[in-house]
C-alpha cells in the first residue's frame, strides 16, 4: 500500500495541478472516485492485463465505463494506461483528496459508528468537530457493528475512540497493570 501510494503520489498532483488551473477540483473529484471504482473491478483488472486488447482500448473502456469524463480527464487516464497505472487509481483518486481538503482548509472524517447514524446525529458530529478544530469537517460514515455501540471517529491520525469496543479494551488494559 505504502508503494502504490509513493506511485499514485505524483499523478495524483498532477491531476491536481490541471484541476487547481482549469478551476475544476469538484469534476476532477468525481471523476476520479468514478475511475476509482471503476479500477477496483475485478473486469478491470482482468482488461488492464489482457494482452488482446491495447492501451487504447483499456483506456477507453475504462473511461467509458467511469461515465461523463472531460477531454482533459480522458487524457489522464489515457497516459496511467500507457505507463500501467490503471490499477492505482484509488490510490490517486485518495491522494488527490487529500490534496483538495488541504487546498481548501478541511479536515477529512471518517465516523464509524456500530449502527446506522441519523442525518441529525452525523450533523451534530461535524458540527461539534468544526467547532473543536477551527476548519470545515467533511465527514465519512461507516457502520461497523463490531464496534458494538457508540462511534469512533479519525481524523487524520488523530482517533477519538468513544465506542463500546474501545471502552472494553481499555478496562481490559487497566486489568492486567
Amino acid at each position: 500500500m505504502a508503494e502504490s501510494l509513493t506511485i499514485a503520489r505524483p499523478y495524483a498532483e498532477a491531476a491536481f495541478g490541471l484541476a487547481c488551473e482549469a478551476n475544476t477540483l469538484p469534476s476532477w473529484s468525481e471523476a476520479l472516485a468514478r475511475l476509482a471504482v471503476v479500477a477496483d473491478t475485478e473486469v478491470a483488472r482482468e482488461l488492464v492485463g489482457n494482452p488482446k486488447l491495447s492501451v487504447e482500448q483499456v483506456a477507453d473502456l475504462i473511461a467509458d465505463a467511469a461515465g461523463q469524463l472531460s477531454a482533459e480527464q480522458q487524457r489522464f487516464v489515457r497516459v496511467l494506461a500507457e505507463n500501467e497505472r490503471l490499477a492505482i487509481l484509488p490510490e490517486i483518486a485518495e491522494v488527490f483528496e487529500t490534496l483538495r481538503n488541504s487546498h481548501e482548509g478541511v479536515l477529512d472524517a471518517q465516523i464509524s459508528s456500530a449502527y446506522p447514524l441519523t442525518d441529525q446525529q452525523v450533523a451534530d458530529i461535524v458540527a461539534t468537530l468544526s467547532e473543536r478544530h477551527g476548519r470545515k469537517v467533511k465527514a465519512t460514515v461507516r457502520v461497523e457493528p463490531e464496534l458494538i455501540g457508540g462511534v469512533s471517529i479519525r481524523i487524520g491520525d488523530q482517533v477519538l475512540d468513544a465506542s463500546v469496543r474501545g471502552k472494553l479494551a481499555q478496562m481490559a488494559s487497566a486489568m492486567k497493570v
